[in-house]
């Protein structure tokens, strides 16, 4: 089964009189739809664009895998365990919460910031927090803690990237245009895929599709 969210289909939130536009793929914070509450590990997919200046003063999470992928512009990232990082393009960054930590997420530059972040669901919850950057992601991010997988694809116009084979996968296009399936996916589009098998997307235009896969 194949399900597909266009891009204006996401529900808005953020702040967008304080620089915080954010475009939610599944329930989140007052936005509550029953049929709609996670897709394999994932908690929440949110495309984030926050203005220069702008920004999520501190705040907590707990027992929540969260994944950030920045699209555009460079991402200040502060925590209570006492990591301080700037995140930039093609830059992965994991922050384990596990029993509790609290950050703060800036755009500090002087230009427009666009991100991708995705909270999963751990298998085990507790223990201490950690922080992992990847600078200049390979391609492939394991997250065992939550039973997951992230492949990060750049197909050139006319590449095909065969999906892989999994009991669900996410597919979320950053940006260019792909066929899947018979249907034509642009830059905020996903695809939820369960119990298929042998799919490949192929790049009508060069594209950066994040492409998640979870296993029992």
């Amino acid at each position: 089964m194949i399900r597909i969210q266009r891009a204006a289909e996401r529900y808005p939130g953020g702040d967008p009189a304080a620089g915080v536009d954010t475009r939610h793929a599944l329930s989140f914070g007052p936005y509550y739809d029953p049929d709609n509450l996670r897709f394999g590990g994932l908690l929440a997919v949110n495309e984030e664009r926050l203005a220069p200046g702008a920004g999520f003063d501190e705040h907590p999470h707990s027992h929540t895998e969260i994944v950030t992928w920045v699209v555009e512009g460079e991402l200040t990232h502060r925590d209570s365990a006492g990591h301080e990082t700037v995140v930039r393009p093609g830059d992965l960054q994991h922050l384990s919460a596990a029993a509790g930590v609290r950050h703060v997420e800036r755009n500090d530059g002087a230009a427009p910031l666009a991100f991708v972040q995705m909270w999963l669901a751990p298998r085990e919850t507790g223990g201490d927090p950690s922080y992992d950057l990847v600078r200049e992601l390979p391609g492939r991010y394991d997250l065992p803690a939550a039973g997951a997988v992230l492949s990060v694809h750049r197909p050139a116009a006319g590449e095909r990237v065969p999906l892989p084979a999994a009991d669900a996968v996410y597919v979320h296009v950053v940006r260019g245009t792909v066929g899947l399936a018979g249907e034509e996916l642009t830059a905020g589009d996903a695809a939820r895929i369960t119990a298929e098998a042998e799919l490949t997307a192929v790049a009508a235009a060069p594209a950066e599709l994040l492409v998640w896969e979870f296993r029992d």
